[in-house]
């Protein structure tokens, strides 16, 4: 048996799975649920001196009301330079200025946008699980190569097969429980 290839093979595949759950919850964040949170401007790169940077290098992001987020720059000199970037980026809410702090007030989402979100929701959750399920068939492919290279026995193979397919049923529920969490939050 070759113990170290079925390891290097599971241990491969559940970086990868891993990474790809990270990216789906990372693109979870970027859906407003109406309910304020930092992670939905983390994403905003202000022209800073010529150079665009991230908004949470230039200010601190705090959400101190449950619809309301506060931006407050380090260098007062960048409000204006940050109002402008949230302006111009997809998140759909326009800023409030006092020259020292920039508001963000969630507004109230309609029904109709609670379904549409869930149904963005739905296709980023498959397109994880998608990747996922390649990730899996890229190991099963490993697999079948050392076999016919006589590294593998068929035992080998299915072994690795198998581990590989906990393991994807793993990252495929985690995908799913993210999935109802978030929903949840939309549906308030």
């Amino acid at each position: 048996m070759y113990q170290t290839d079925i390891d290097r093979i599971t241990k491969e595949s559940e970086r990868k799975m891993e990474a790809a759950f990270e990216a789906v919850k990372k693109q979870f964040a970027t859906i407003r649920t109406g309910r304020a949170h930092p992670s939905l401007v983390e994403t905003v790169k202000v022209d800073y001196y010529g150079t665009k940077t991230p908004l949470k290098q230039l200010a601190t992001v705090s959400a101190p009301e449950p619809r309301l987020l506060v931006i407050q720059p380090w260098d007062k000199g960048s409000v204006s330079e940050i109002e402008k970037a949230i302006m111009a980026s997809d998140i759909g809410i326009t800023p409030t200025n006092d020259g020292k702090f920039i508001r963000l007030s969630m507004p109230q989402l309609t029904q109709e946008r609670r379904d549409e979100l869930v149904k963005v929701l739905h296709k980023m959750a498959e397109e994880g699980r998608i990747s996922i399920r390649n990730t899996r068939h890229h190991a099963n492919e490993e697999g079948i190569k050392l076999e016919k290279d006589k590294l593998f026995t068929e035992d080998d193979k299915f072994l690795a097969k198998e581990k590989v397919q906990k393991i994807t049923d793993e990252y495929i529920k985690k995908i799913d429980e993210a999935l109802t969490e978030k929903e949840n939050e939309i549906k308030g």
